[in-house]
């Protein structure tokens, strides 16, 4: 008998994840398979710097930087989507990182030679990072 009730209960789970299944999958195809929205369109071009700071994990001085640099960048017309990020694999032992999106190479240069990134490279990163690593990446 407790075999039967069982059978029975795992029937109505088995029921239920069937009947939600379509939902949750038609709701990942509208949103597509990036359901943050973040492809790149055709031309855009994404930029990254993984980086390490001088100053320790956890500290005022390493998360005013972040801050800052977030704040100074992101205002910068060409730029969109900027992000800071914790690197959390153990593969690779970079600390943190920024990434950014840029409409076309244009951007991209227009920003490289911008004022206001110019002035956060010269008194901030260049004091205050240790080692980085670039990566550009254009939708193929």
């Amino acid at each position: 008998m407790e075999r039967r009730k069982f059978f029975n209960r795992l029937g109505v789970a088995s029921l239920a994840t069937y009947t939600v299944s379509p939902v949750i999958a038609n709701d990942l195809e509208t949103k597509g398979n990036n359901s943050t929205g973040m492809a790149l369109k055709s031309g855009e071009i994404q930029h990254m710097v993984i980086f390490d700071l001088k100053h320790e994990k956890g500290s005022l001085a390493g998360a005013k930087f972040l801050s800052d640099g977030q704040q100074i960048l992101s205002q910068i017309q060409e730029v969109k989507n900027f992000q800071v990020f914790d690197q959390v694999s153990l593969k690779n032992d970079y600390t943190y990182g920024f990434s950014m999106v840029f409409a076309d190479k244009t951007a991209y240069e227009s920003y490289n030679i911008h004022p206001d990134h110019l002035a956060f490279v010269e008194s901030r990163w260049k004091k205050e990072v240790t080692r980085f690593l670039e990566i550009d990446f254009k939708s193929h």
